[in-house]
């Protein structure tokens, strides 16, 4: 156990002034039997309350009211939480979370996953990514500065995961010693904040930081961990009474602030969005837009403001014209109007007689067969170098349209660009799906598995299918779907990056070339779309070369958080309205 003495140092490092109020700093603990008295801790989001250090439950929520705009403060461990809210009904509401509790002498520690290294933060680019983290998940932001500040703590412990492969930081984790923070007379801990970046394909991240946390927690002498989950995420529940909580019964009070609007404001809307849609809507719902549903089986809805009316489906809205969109969703027309403008664009031909379409083999002797209307990367074949191969790509298209297009192969990175109001808005790199091998598993156990993640992390939006084109990309690798992968082993298992097959997508938006922002900007202005999803083929994002392969007419802003393309959006559409979340945006700086 580390010295009680020094804890008061290290607990408010760097902290905002706002902080510094002298009524909720705990204060130094004489001997190691004193409790700190009003503890609070700030955590770069905001600040946990630690209600069982306050005699007056009315105090809980004067200190609750002292949150700073842009942050998301908790006061766990309130007793009383019905007196507390008599103190401001109008501000406050009762968290609809339970708590969960690990006893972490009976802790069970999950197997280290190779390639897998747990540690607490090494540069100010770590807390950096930590924050990145939060934005994917939509979590409210941190300060990097106060995280790389804090780093030494003995009572806020941020742990991040990173993949010793490709130098990755994949996941994140924080935590606070109840003992060092206010000499918890029962060696409590806590757990928060833990995520893990939705494109990670290697499996058991936030098991593996939870452990480690649990672990570092059980050395320093703490004697049970706790952490907070939303009372209907039975799925979390599960995972956790599995790893070894119990469920306890306490309660939590936050602000009525608009990062907990869903928690204390209830469902608004009756039928559930997928993840293109909800995001626009929450983005209007934080304006004070009204949201009218249309289809919300299909995404469609109307938004109001005033006398103004807009409506969309996902991110297609009257905004966009037909013949605009009629130019996007034929992708013959498209390298049309974009190699007239003088943009770079695959060669290019539709399918016609045996011989012509051989001929453009010949002539590019690696090709790409798509549907010229389609989306969702549905009858693309990548890679083909035979005539078999072609009549087969030809079959497969055509399952989804009799105008087919065949197009030159250009290799390079998969690289997506946003353009809102004719702007580049946000780019990523489009990866396809990979798996890891453990030794044990088959590639389609693994296949599975990584899919499920996929689904998890985009709302039911990806999943990789094993189809024909799966067992192709695993041939080609000289293996099959009943192979077992050596353990550590990365594959690939299809050649095309689209995400509604199992893709990852990777921001690359600072690192994005001149000459690449200028020809998407270009590309729109020809099309004259306001939103569209520019495909490029790049060497590297950083390079002026490229050839562009698509234009998206409804493109998935939800791929590309945390990059603020709702916001633009909304912008776009209500120039008038005031985002709340611009505090959120990246800082490439």
């Amino acid at each position: 156990m580390t010295d009680k003495k020094d804890t008061g140092k290290d607990r408010f490092i760097d902290q905002p002034p706002s902080y510094h109020h002298l009524d909720s700093v705990a204060k130094q603990a004489s001997d190691d039997h004193e409790i700190v008295q009003r503890a609070v801790i700030y955590c770069g989001w905001g600040r946990i309350i630690m209600g069982h250090t306050y005699a007056d439950p009315r105090d809980i929520a004067a200190e609750l009211l002292k949150e700073s705009p842009g942050k998301r403060d908790i006061a766990m461990y309130v007793a009383d939480p019905h007196v507390a809210l008599t103190s401001a009904p109008q501000q406050l509401f009762l968290d609809p979370s339970d708590t969960f509790r690990l006893d972490l002498p009976q802790q069970k520690k999950p197997v280290p996953a190779e390639d897998l290294r747990i540690r607490r933060l090494a540069t100010p680019e770590d807390a950096k990514r930590i924050n990145e983290l939060y934005l994917q998940r939509d979590m409210v932001p941190t300060d990097p500065d106060y995280l790389w500040a804090q780093r030494d703590s003995r009572s806020l412990i941020s742990l991040v995961a990173e993949d010793q492969v490709t130098g990755e930081i994949v996941g994140t984790v924080t935590g606070i010693d109840h003992v060092e923070l206010f000499n918890d007379p029962s060696g409590g801990s806590s757990l928060w904040c833990l995520t893990v970046d939705p494109q990670a394909a290697r499996p058991g991240v936030g098991e593996q930081l939870m452990g480690s946390l649990a672990e570092y927690f059980h050395k320093v002498g703490c004697k049970h961990l706790d952490l907070s989950v939303l009372h209907d995420n039975l799925q979390a529940k599960a995972l956790y009474e599995k790893l070894g909580f119990r469920q306890v019964y306490t309660f939590s009070l936050k602000n009525k602030n608009a990062f907990n609007e869903n928690l204390f404001l209830g469902p608004e809307l009756e039928e559930e969005l997928n993840p293109y849609a909800k995001i626009i809507v929450d983005e209007a719902r934080a304006r004070g837009i009204t949201v009218e549903l249309l289809d919300a089986h299909e995404g469609y809805f109307r938004l109001i403001r005033g006398g103004k009316k807009v409506s969309c489906r996902e991110s297609l809205s009257d905004f966009t014209s037909a013949v605009a969109m009629s130019r996007c969703q034929d992708k013959y027309v498209t390298h049309r109007w974009l190699r007239r403008a003088g943009l770079n664009t695959p060669s290019f031909r539709l399918a016609g007689q045996q011989d012509a379409n051989m001929a453009f083999l010949d002539e590019h002797r690696e090709l790409v067969v798509k549907p010229a209307v389609g989306e969702q990367g549905k009858g693309i074949t990548v890679g083909v170098h035979t005539e078999r191969e072609l009549d087969q790509a030809l079959l497969t298209a055509r399952q989804y349209g009799e105008r087919v297009l065949l197009e030159s192969f250009h290799p390079g990175q998969d690289l997506r660009v946003v353009v809102i109001g004719y702007e580049v808005v946000a780019a990523a790199v489009r990866r396809p799906p990979q798996i890891i091998g453990d030794g044990a598993q088959t590639v389609a156990t693994l296949i599975e598995k990584q899919s499920r993640r996929r689904r998890a992390a985009t709302g039911g939006e990806s999943s990789i299918p094993i189809d024909q084109q799966t067992e192709a990309c695993l041939a080609e690798q000289q293996l099959t779907l009943d192979s077992v992968l050596d353990s550590g082993r990365v594959i690939q298992v299809r050649k095309t990056a689209n995400l509604h097959t199992g893709g990852t997508i990777h921001d690359v938006t600072p690192q994005l070339h001149p000459k690449l922002v200028a020809a998407a900007e270009e590309a729109a202005r020809q099309l004259e779309i306001p939103v569209v999803g520019l495909d490029f083929m790049v060497k590297d994002p950083s390079q002026e070369d490229y050839v562009i392969i698509e234009a998206n007419e409804r493109v998935g802003l939800a791929n590309h958080e945390p990059r603020p393309t709702a916001q633009r959006f909304l912008d776009l559409l209500f120039p008038l309205s005031v985002s709340m979340r611009d505090d959120q945006e990246v800082d490439d700086k």
